[in-house]
């Protein structure tokens, strides 16, 4: 029963009193119609099962108040079988096993038309059925938003999918709709969702967010082709394919990802041009299984949320970047397992928290023109059969530019590495590699560093201005063959003429005990690989007193209220040991700590020197320092994060483990994070082995107090928390001078003011490096000092020595 009335207007050029006129219902007003004929419906709720079977015009009256609702109780609210238009009506359905809309045949139009329904669709396109959409909304918290099914086709333009109980557009058996400038959001599954062979998608200009599923999901041999569209703010994963799926991204943006920015798996293949893939919480590109590729050209990968590889290759899977831009993640490339490969072609991976490139588990990368900066560590192959190439490569600003381990065996080609802060190549416990023409500038270590004897091919290379040597082959042993050891063909150094090897092996160069070392920045290292600066057995020669310790702890610029700390749970310790002594209860002293406070404020040096203070005590077998960080600890893969953090703890057995950054073992949104694991492992180990190891967790602040307060397994065993200030300006000057003095240069008259405005001016942000900025100071100092005498013809010793005002690097 209708509550309004249809006139039925006859377009043709006879009229029929038959057909032009009034009707009390849409389906008699449908009767009398024939093709071409307009029905104008007055507002009004009709409860009728509409079937659409002639090219008429059906919709509502022009200026009119209130919407015209077609309502039936159950059923298939409106059904189109021809090419007619439907304009300006409100469709609600109430039946679950059946759409709202049905378009079974024709090309019709819908305009502007909202269906607010609980139906199993909103709208469902079937057959060979093409209707053109424009400006039509879908509220169905029920069901599908839009599908398109067993062939049918169309095209969507500017419609909205407001609301979804399931996918908020469907395509499958078949289906291959076009979307243009469409948004659907807020769906309980998938934003769009392609399956089945055959089933296609095409989107432009479109938008998907607020979805608790998938933004985008391809599975099961469909295609889908996406292009100008964003995705974001999906519960899962931003984009998903499975099983022989086929998608292509062009000029699209996918960005605040909880999950997966985009996954791939089970042969599916992925192209992407001048995408941007943003603020994602797993990984970037997540790629998987043999068969599986991803093609990525001019796209940008970056400011990940979470702490995972922006772009893991797995399982066999192929992963190609050509002139991408991978940057603000912890890792920027992993690539794993036998048969996996990534090529990297005139590429950037930049401030990379920890590894940008990461080889393992028999995976091979090619990096070609790539541009590798401000990273821990620029490339890492890990284990046996793992290698690649990096050929014409830039390794700038890293704490370590190319470490070999485990059998690796990559070839490195004409890269050069500037500037590495611990040693531009690193190879040790069996690694390989071949370096060829390749160069080392600027290194805080050395150029080359290769220990344990490994047979490390170097031809042609080249090393300038590293601050421990060019070259350092350190001996493994007497168990080492005659075969061992680098082989090193036309290599040079701005410290000789030339390097060869001799023909005896080399003997070791004994490694500086109290350097933190070189494998500070190397993660997950094992019990079986040497670690030549922080040896697992004291230092030879005698053991300093604890009064010698704390004259050098007490000989550090300012940290006063450090050094009462420390002097306390000294005079705690010391005092229980002596109550010991003489049959008297001691005082249970929990000698663990916290340290909290900005970067570069001495934290990992008293460390040290806390290490051996317990050692000449007697409270500890050696007092070592091993310095571990988040990326140390924790694996790739289930059970190997307990291996790693168990590995770490046994090489500081008899000294202190010190975790720098601690509380990303915590994230806030750890989701499924193996940082839980290492905490776990770590609370046992300390609980089991009370007496062998010192743990010192550090960090900034606020984040260890949410770290300590989010864990009470960990903060109860800690005894306190040792805050470090940061350096005032007469601090930092003093660190300037006693630099100064150690290098034998002397400040000029002026130059301790000028310091002293420069340091009160100088910006306190994140950035602000407390003593690590004051000798960066008085190394830039240096350096510009270098500049203006190496113009003085014959240089006095006041030339060479003093250090003026002018000499100041600019405000950053």
């Amino acid at each position: 029963m209708a509550q309004g009335t249809v006139q039925v207007t006859h377009t043709g050029t006879s009229r029929w009193r038959r057909r032009t006129g009034e009707y009390a219902s849409l389906a008699a007003a449908l009767e009398a119609a024939a093709d071409g004929d307009v029905l104008t419906i007055a507002p009004g709720t009709y409860r009728e099962n509409l079937v659409v079977q002639r090219a008429v015009t059906l919709r509502g009256p022009e200026g009119a108040h209130g919407p015209v609702r077609i309502a039936p109780a159950d059923g298939v609210p409106l059904t189109v079988r021809a090419s007619a238009v439907i304009q300006d009506l409100h469709v609600e359905g109430q039946d679950a096993a059946a759409p709202a809309v049905l378009v079974e045949e024709g090309t019709p139009e819908l305009l502007d038309v909202r269906v607010v329904t609980r139906s199993a669709a909103g709208i469902e396109v079937r057959g060979g059925a093409r209707p053109s959409a424009r400006r039509c909304t879908v509220d169905n918290p029920a069901g599908v938003g839009i599908a398109v099914v067993d062939g049918g086709g169309g095209v969507f333009e500017e419609c909205e999918v407001v609301a979804a109980g399931q996918a908020g557009v469907a395509v499958r058996s078949g289906g291959h709709p076009r979307l243009e400038r469409c948004r659907v959001h807020h769906a309980a599954g998938s934003g769009l969702t392609v399956t089945g062979e055959g089933s296609a998608l095409e989107a432009v200009g479109c938008e998907v967010y607020e979805v608790r599923g998938s933004g985008v999901q391809v599975t099961a041999r469909a295609t889908a082709h996406l292009t100008d569209c964003d995705v974001h703010r999906t519960t899962a994963d931003g984009v998903t394919l499975d099983t022989d799926a086929v998608l292509t991204l062009a000029d699209c943006r996918i960005h605040d990802i909880p999950e997966n920015a985009v996954d791939l798996r089970s042969r599916s293949v992925l192209t992407l041009t001048r995408t941007t893939v943003r603020q994602f919480g797993r990984n970037g590109l997540s790629v998987w299984d043999p068969g599986t590729r991803v093609d990525a050209n001019q796209c940008e990968i970056f400011d990940s949320t979470g702490d995972y590889p922006a772009v893991w290759v797995s399982d066999g899977a192929t992963a190609v970047l050509d002139s991408c831009r991978v940057h603000d993640v912890p890792d920027a490339l992993f690539v794993l397992d036998r048969g996996s490969r990534a090529d990297v072609v005139d590429s950037d991976l930049t401030q990379v928290r920890n590894t940008a490139v990461s080889v393992s588990d028999g995976a091979t990368a090619q990096l070609d023109d790539c541009r590798i900066r401000e990273t821990a560590t620029g490339a890492w192959f890990r284990d046996h059969g793992s290698g690649g190439t990096l050929n014409n490569c830039t390794v700038d600003g890293t704490r370590t530019g190319v470490i070999v381990t485990k059998g690796a065996d990559p070839t490195i080609e004409r890269c050069v590495i500037d500037s590495p802060a611990e040693a531009g190549v690193y190879v040790s416990a069996g690694g390989r590699g071949s370096f060829l023409g390749c160069r080392v500038t600027g290194s805080g270590g050395y150029g080359f560093h290769v220990i344990d004897n490994c047979r490390t091919t170097l031809k042609k290379c080249r090393t300038e201005r590293c601050a421990r040597g060019g070259y350092e082959f350190a001996d493994g042993g007497a168990e080492a063959g005659p075969d061992a050891g680098p082989l090193v063909e036309e290599c040079t150094s701005d410290e000789s003429a030339s390097l060869r090897t001799p023909p005896v092996r080399e003997t070791a160069v004994e490694a500086v005990s109290r350097s933190t070392g070189l494998l500070g920045s190397i993660p997950g290292q094992r019990s079986t690989e040497q670690e030549p600066l922080v040896p697992a057995a004291p230092p030879a020669g005698p053991a300093r007193s604890s009064q010698d310790v704390l004259g050098e702890l007490d000989a550090l610029v300012g940290l006063d209220s450090v050094k009462r700390e420390v002097r306390a749970l000294i005079d705690m310790i010391e005092v229980g040991r002596r109550r010991q002594e003489a049959g008297l209860k001691a005082a249970s002293v929990k000698r663990h700590l916290v340290f909290t406070g900005s970067p570069g404020t001495g934290k990992t040096t008293v460390a040290r020197l806390y290490g051996e203070i317990l050692a000449s005590l007697g409270v500890l077998e050696n007092g070592h320092l091993v310095e571990v960080s988040r990326v140390d600890l924790v694996g790739e893969h289930i059970g190997s994060t307990a291996i790693r953090t168990q590995e770490a703890f046994e090489r500081a057995r008899g000294g202190v483990l010190f975790i720098d950054e601690a509380y990303a073992l915590s994230p806030e949104d750890a989701g499924r994070d193996f940082g839980k694991e290492a905490i776990d492992t770590l609370v046992k180990l300390m609980e089991d082995h009370r007496d062998a190891v010192v743990v010192i967790v550090a960090g900034y602040t606020a984040e260890m107090e949410r770290f300590l307060s989010v864990n009470p397994g960990v903060a109860s065993r800690f005894s306190r928390t040792i805050t470090f200030g940061d350096y005032g300006p007469e601090e930092l000057l003093r660190i300037v001078e006693q630099q100064a003095e150690e290098h034998e240069y002397r400040l000029a008259p002026g130059a301790s003011e000028a310091l002293l405005k420069y340091f009160t001016a100088l910006p306190k942000g994140p950035a602000f490096g407390n003593g690590r900025t004051a000798r960066q100071t008085f190394e830039a100092m240096v350096e510009r000092h270098a500049g203006r005498v190496a113009q003085v013809a014959d240089p006095s010793t006041d030339d060479l020595t003093l250090l003026y005002a002018e000499d100041l690097p600019a405000q950053p």
